[in-house]
């Protein structure tokens, strides 16, 4: 088996003691190994074969169940192929009608206060029936029967919702309910080792009660029954509480807030509000969140594949294709939707509703914690079948001794009732070395950690979408940060204007271009304006860009409604990342068509061959007046200014396409005429300075990809201190996107760790960073907001989605969803992983100590003398303080400052460093010690000669076990700074750590005390209780002593890798000379 302390791939870097780090990488065909993301089913059945586990329905609990996805994946099979039986179906009555042999169709019948009802909706949804549609009057007819307003939408007050959802159904489907707590114990009790202690303790209250009398005889069964139902009762309390975090989480994730029309204003609701009757608008990116139909859409498409299966990319069209299948997503143009089917009236909602949803996934820490359990429980194993045999032999050939000091079985003359009740004493005790040997928690308390991490990380305003994520960014070496919203506080706001062939305001615009710049404003866009009722200020919505151009055109005199009801559009061009710009025709009231484009200033300028002068006049684009324009860019641009030009063209009406040609038509953009350029000011987030430098700090370089001007990321880049200097701001440190993308593979690989700003990148220039950088070795996090982000989300190791302005395609792809788009939070995202390797590597190190003593000491005593100091029940008890309460304790740490100070952590870095193991040893080392002499001397030392045998051996076994737990507890303090020596920082703090370490002592204090019969124990007098206080406080010391001792930067592990390799050479002969 290979060892789980190997080293494996990993970007490195030196120098950290306590991560271990090595130039010398592993295998990635490691057994209990597997990648981040995207990991094959293979590679999942192949750790779990080689996992020794005994109780799998405990140590899988939270990894993928591989059988149940495979059957919601055959699930979906069926519902897509259910989907398209449909829409076959129904274009084979479509054909039939056309030819005359089609049935009529029903009208529509009323429900409640509508003029159509549910069955007809959905019947008409799901079969895509576009004759019905044309019936009930197309959506307009439709909207008429379902009393909505295809502009204004519903009214959205509480009784007309209320009324909806009663008629129409809810936009919810039913789940399949969690595990309850009754499962979850059925779970604990199929443990291995815990069955056969059960049945030991049954046989031992058998025999028991037969020998001794129910009185006296039922303690030593009892006792050990006893001990087993409560680490059942607590282990399942820990697993179900665990399970409750996760379904929060769940819910959490898979509710969607999205922009409806209510009373003619923008309201953002949750999809689960959502109701029949409602009008939703549709960009880029946005998830149709319900059946529907469209009322009206500019080059609309949408990505069914969720639905379909098929990746293929389907137009739709108002007349010829309007119906909108929930779960799509928008993968190009815009539209607006009326909602028809909610719930589980959509093919989404049967499809969510067959399907379980428990997100469960392994993570690699966990898998690697798994063959960490493996291996110690081989060699736990291995250990108690030893003392199990030695224990027998020595019995049968009479070398154990009663406590009267004669041999306990004499051949011939022991009863057979005492042989079986002496072997099953031994059973037990082997059974039980078995149960503190096999670290059973050990992969749990990644879950743990991970569900506090998470839960905590949602506090931070940070949603966790996929578990593997939290490790990941612990290990992230570079973060690629968007400038938009992310650096900046994204609230935009026009500030200056070039017009008229000159720097001007909005009072000084000749009539002429405040016109044609109203127009292009109103009509060119995807955001609005509602104007309230009663007074008041003006709502504007959309993209924050769009809105501060709005803004501006209402400064200029704009009245929104008035000018989009002055012309009517008849083709858009939405805009795209790629271009950085998008266009609209429109046509006024006389006939006339022009074309407004809007977009990054210098590629629309670069289009214009006129512009207006500030007498109203078109003036031919001169070089001197380009270049004018140009330096006017340059310098906003170097004011951290977003620089949009505005440009139209007009164009021949009898050229504009037709029908199915207009849906196709690629809007000219030459010979533009220029209307004005726009500087918009976007402030920097407070404290995004001290961010990056925090960042910075600790290894992890910042980057920032932007669309906007190269001289716009410079300033802001300054601003931020991701650039130091002006002279940082020099290729390659600053480049811009076409400049990175015009190179080969091998050029961006030279330069890409030098980059710190790419300006006027497209999607794409961020994918092939995030590219080149992963093949440097680098750990990559990346954040998005838009669609075409996508790709770069899903490619970095860590993909980071902007909760505001992100789209519901970038979520999709993300690991990790940024509610409040601040680079503050995902600085805190990087402290939170670092701090769930950190609090495993603190409860490995704790765990193994007690491993590493418990084995030592029972198997020791076990071969000199034929008895073992700790008994079944306080093993049990010991068990439940390291897998449980230890777990609780060390897995819940808060992040520290302290993590931010050292370089990350490999993701395949050795689990147990040097530093570890220097404090592991040294503590096991010293518990053993002291606790074998109290074993074979302590009668003599604690002055026991003149005591009853019997009583004199149970005081020093009480002291023993007193000692060994005591140890443990103020252990734990040690494993909290593993490589700091004031183990009590910020303790106070953490109530749950101070909280587990007084419910372990008050308990061992009751368990000493007053559960002697059941603990086999005896009350203690307060100088032993002195003493074993004594004997755990040493650890304390001996701890900070031992950080004084310097550790090898290569780990341990590596040179047992080194020597294996060398081995497996020299036995196959290469190494001979």
């Amino acid at each position: 088996m290979t060892s789980p302390f190997k080293p494996s791939p990993g970007r490195r870097r030196g120098g950290d003691l306590e991560s271990g780090r090595i130039e010398n990488a592993d295998s990635d065909s490691d057994t209990f190994s597997i990648p981040a993301k995207n990991a094959s089913v293979e590679r999942l059945q192949q750790w779990r074969k080689a996992a020794l586990v005994l109780n799998a329905s405990r140590r899988f609990r939270y990894t993928l169940d591989l059988k149940k996805e495979q059957e919601a994946q055959e699930m979906r099979k069926k519902i897509r192929t259910h989907a398209h039986a449909l829409l076959a179906a129904n274009r084979f009555i479509d054909m039939g009608r056309d030819q005359g042999g089609g049935k009529p169709i029903a009208s529509a019948t009323p429900a409640g206060d509508f003029g159509i009802g549910p069955e007809q909706l959905v019947l008409m949804s799901k079969d895509h029936n576009i004759a019905s549609l044309l019936q009930y009057g197309g959506a307009q007819g439709l909207a008429d029967l379902l009393k909505t307003n295809t502009e204004k939408g519903i009214s959205g007050d509480d009784e007309d919702l209320l009324n909806r959802k009663n008629i129409y159904g809810s936009n919810t489907y039913p789940r399949k309910k969690g595990k309850g707590f009754l499962r979850f114990l059925w779970d604990a009790c199929h443990d291995l080792t815990l069955i056969i202690l059960m049945v030991a303790a049954v046989a031992s209250l058998a025999l028991g009660i037969k020998t001794e009398g129910i009185k006296e005889g039922w303690y030593d069964g009892g006792s050990i029954a006893f001990a087993v139902i409560l680490v059942i009762v607590v282990t399942a309390v820990s697993d179900y509480k665990q399970s409750l975090q996760f379904q929060n989480l769940n819910d959490e994730k898979r509710n969607i807030h999205l922009e409806v029309i209510r009373g003619g204003r923008r309201v953002e609701v949750s999809i689960y509000d959502l109701v029949v009757g409602d009008v939703i608008p549709l960009n880029i990116g946005n998830q149709v969140p319900a059946d529907g139909v469209l009322i009206a859409g500019h080059s609309l498409a949408l990505d069914e594949s969720s639905m379909t299966g098929e990746s293929k990319i389907v137009n739709k069209d108002a007349n010829k294709d309007p119906f909108l299948m929930s779960g799509c997503k928008v993968a190009d143009g815009n539209g607006v939707m009326l909602v028809t089917g909610v719930g589980v009236n959509t093919e989404w909602g049967l499809l969510m509703a067959s399907i379980s949803e428990d997100n469960d996934e392994e993570t690699p820490l966990q898998v690697r914690l798994n063959g960490v359990a493996t291996f110690i429980g081989s060699i736990g194993l291995f250990v108690a079948a030893c003392v199990l045999v030695i224990l027998l032999v020595r019995y049968f050939t009479g070398h154990t001794e009663d406590v009267g000091g004669g041999p306990q079985f004499v051949k011939g003359k022991t009863k057979i009732g005492h042989v079986v009740d002496d072997v099953i004493k031994v059973v037990t005790v082997a059974v039980t070395i078995v149960v503190v040997a096999v670290p059973e928690g050990l992969p749990l308390a990644v879950t743990l950690t991970l569900a506090y991490s998470m839960r905590k990380m949602m506090a931070d305003k940070a949603l966790v979408r996929r578990l593997s994520a939290c490790e990941t960014m612990g290990s992230a070496t570079t973060i690629c940060s968007d400038k938009t919203g992310t650096l900046t506080l994204n609230q935009m706001t026009v500030v200056e204007s070039y017009a008229g062939g000159k720097k001007t305001d909005s009072q000084q615009l000749p009539a002429t271009i405040t016109s044609l710049c109203v127009e292009g404003i109103a009509q060119n866009t995807t955001g609005s304006i509602y104007v309230p009722e009663g007074g008041g200020d003006l709502e504007f919505s959309g993209s924050p860009t769009e809105k501060a151009i709005l803004g501006w055109g209402v400064k200029l005199g704009m009245n929104f409604e008035t000018a989009r009801s002055q012309s009517s559009i008849l083709h858009a061009f939405p805009f795209s990342s790629e271009k950085k710009r998008g266009g609209v025709a429109v046509k006024t009231a006389d006939g006339e068509v022009r074309i407004h484009w809007k977009g990054a200033s210098e590629i629309v300028l670069a289009c214009c061959r006129s512009y207006i002068d500030e007498d109203g006049n078109v003036a031919p684009m001169t070089e001197e007046k380009e270049q004018y324009f140009k330096n006017g860019i340059e310098e906003m641009a170097g004011r951290t200014l977003r620089c949009v030009a505005l440009a139209f063209r007009t164009y021949e009406p009898e050229k504009v396409p037709t029908g199915e040609e207009l849906s196709n038509w690629v809007l000219p953009e030459d010979d533009l005429i220029l209307l004005a350029i726009v500087g918009i000011k976007d402030p920097c987030r407070p404290g995004v300075r001290d961010s990056v430098q925090l960042c910075q700090n600790a290894g992890v370089k910042v980057r920032m990809v932007t669309g906007d001007n190269v001289q716009t990321a410079r300033a802001i880049a300054l601003e931020c201190g991701i650039l130091t200097s002006d002279a940082d701001a020099s290729e390659p440190n600053l480049i811009e996107g076409k400049s990175f993308r015009a190179l080969t593979d091998a050029g961006r690989d030279k330069i890409s760790e030098r980059i710190s700003v790419m300006g006027r990148s497209s999607p794409n220039d961020k994918l092939l960073l995030v590219q080149s950088l992963r093949r440097r070795g680098h750990v990559v996090a990346v954040t998005g907001d838009g669609t075409n982000d996508a790709p770069a989300l899903h490619e970095a190791d860590i993909g980071l989605a902007m909760g505001i302005a992100g789209t519901e395609v970038a979520k999709e792809s993300s690991d990790i969803i940024i509610l409040d788009d601040n680079f503050a939070s995902v600085v805190k995202v990087v402290r939170w992983g670092r701090s769930v390797y950190a609090n495993i590597q603190k409860f490995i190190q704790f765990q193994l100590t007690v491993n590493v003593a418990a084995l030592i000491i029972n198997v020791v005593a076990a071969i000199s003398s034929g008895d073992v100091p700790l008994t079944a029940v306080q093993l049990l008890w010991v068990n439940l303080i390291m897998d449980t309460l230890g777990a609780l304790a060390l897995a819940t740490e808060p992040p520290t400052d302290h993590l931010m100070g050292r370089p990350p952590v490999g993701r395949k870095e050795p689990l147990i460093t040097n530093i570890m193991w220097r404090n592991l040893l040294i503590q096991a080392i010293y518990q053993v010690s002291v606790l074998l002499v109290l074993n074979f001397r302590g009668i003599s030392i604690l002055g026991l000669q003149h005591e009853v045998p019997a009583h004199a051996t149970r005081v020093k076994n009480t002291i023993i076990f007193n000692a060994f737990v005591l140890c443990q507890a103020f252990n734990e303090f040690n494993a909290r700074k593993p490589d700091e020596k004031n183990i009590f920082k910020g303790v106070i703090k953490n109530r749950l750590f101070m909280g587990i370490i007084v419910i372990t002592l008050v308990l061992q204090v009751i368990i000493v005390e007053f559960l002697g019969k059941f603990a086999s124990t005896t009350k203690l007098n307060w100088k032993q209780w002195l003493i074993c206080v004594a004997i755990g406080v040493i650890s304390w010391p001996l701890a900070l002593v031992g950080k004084f001792i310097p550790v090898p930067k290569t780990p341990l592990s590596s040179k047992l890798s080194v020597l294996k390799f060398w081995g497996k050479k020299k036995s196959s002969g290469e190494g001979s000379l």
